[in-house]
């Protein structure tokens, strides 16, 4: 064999070889790219994304779209191809499995926490645009949640709403923690409570619950730390004047209350938030009307630009990065509140686009 042709075959035989070595071999990466949007004031499946009862609304026009991002599943493996074809690509990210997955965190656990994350981003969605509206609702600190085998099992349960601790009135959530932990582990601690079967009775009925417990939990020391613990997980539960559902599947996560809150607004509120345009955007949102930041926001806006979207509400915290890589034909807009949202709507609904605060890269 001529040595041309054989070196020619040597070389064809490496390709290949390699080739197949960079199809076969897992790398520890992850890829994110842009997920679907879904305009918040429209239909999916022929179901309005809003469905709000017992309350006037009004009519709505234009887009008020949130945005999402896709990844890959804890279990995929991804191999090298695919990592560098993913590095190349402008419209997706290759990142550390770890950074999606911490911990060995696998896909149930990883789909359960968005699922839990997404209920509570619509729940203070809905808390946000009524107290922006001046509408009252009704909160209460409530057990969340009663871990297996802590001293609390049996004695607590989810939905028992906390009205104090040792005779101190709670009033956020966080305050459980903080009574409890002036405690020493061994020690009691005395819940006042009323009892979620309660609880729930008096709010299908119209009307605040009452009729209160006292439950006496012996403390232990927390796993690791030098604390009392009482095995519980204090959240907030909230009473509101009229329906307001949410009605959108195969979404996690918290990244969407923004959207969901202003298109809560938008229905209750006669004129129309939007003017008819497009606007797309992000942002958790907290009861008081915070927006938060949220991870992937370059996809996001990658996404928004391909659904049509000519402005995007883009959480404080996340301008710069967002400002370093914006699509062509997409206008950052700069939010910190449900309230400067709305500002910024306006000033967009009536074109004065020129005083709309914007993200800067530096």
């Amino acid at each position: 064999m001529p040595r041309r042709t054989a070196t020619m075959l040597a070389s064809t035989l490496i390709l290949i070889a390699l080739l197949c070595a960079g199809v076969l071999i897992p790398v520890p990466y992850s890829e994110m790219s842009p997920g679907p949007t879904v305009n918040t004031l429209g239909k999916v499946g022929g179901d309005p994304v809003l469905q709000i009862s017992g309350h006037r609304t009004y009519k709505t026009s234009g887009n008020l779209n949130m945005t999402t991002v896709r990844v890959t599943g804890a279990d995929y493996d991804m191999n090298l191809v695919e990592a560098v074809y993913g590095w190349l690509a402008h419209d997706s990210v290759v990142v550390p499995h770890d950074t999606l997955y911490p911990g060995g965190k696998t896909e149930e656990q990883s789909t359960q926490e968005n699922a839990e994350e997404f209920s509570q981003s619509q729940e203070s969605a809905k808390v946000a645009a009524l107290t922006e509206l001046g509408i009252p609702v009704t909160s209460r600190v409530v057990v969340s949640t009663v871990i297996k085998g802590s001293p609390a099992q049996g004695k607590l349960h989810a939905g028992d709403v906390i009205k104090a601790v040792d005779g101190t009135a709670v009033e956020q959530p966080e305050d459980v923690a903080k009574f409890v932990t002036k405690h020493k582990p061994g020690e009691n601690v005395t819940f006042t409570v009323i009892p979620a079967k309660t609880a729930a009775a008096a709010e299908k009925a119209g009307k605040q619950p009452e009729g209160t417990e006292k439950i006496i939990v012996t403390t232990k020391k927390a796993p690791k730390e030098n604390r009392a613990i009482v095995g519980i997980q204090a959240g907030t539960d909230h009473t509101f004047p009229f329906e307001i559902d949410i009605k959108l599947a195969d979404v996690g996560g918290p990244s969407a209350g923004l959207m969901f809150s202003l298109g809560i607004v938008d229905k209750l509120t006669p004129g129309q938030l939007t003017g008819g345009k497009f606007i797309a955007g992000t942002g958790t949102i907290d009861d008081q009307g915070k927006v938060g930041p949220i991870g992937g926001i370059n996809m996001k806006l990658v996404g928004a630009r391909n659904a049509g979207a000519r402005y995007f509400l883009t959480p404080g915290d996340n301008c710069k990065a967002a400002a370093s890589d914006t699509p062509g034909g997409l206008t950052l807009v700069k939010v910190k509140t449900i309230d400067d949202a709305k500002k910024s709507l306006e000033k967009i609904r009536v074109g004065d686009t020129a005083g709309l605060p914007s993200c800067s890269a530096g």
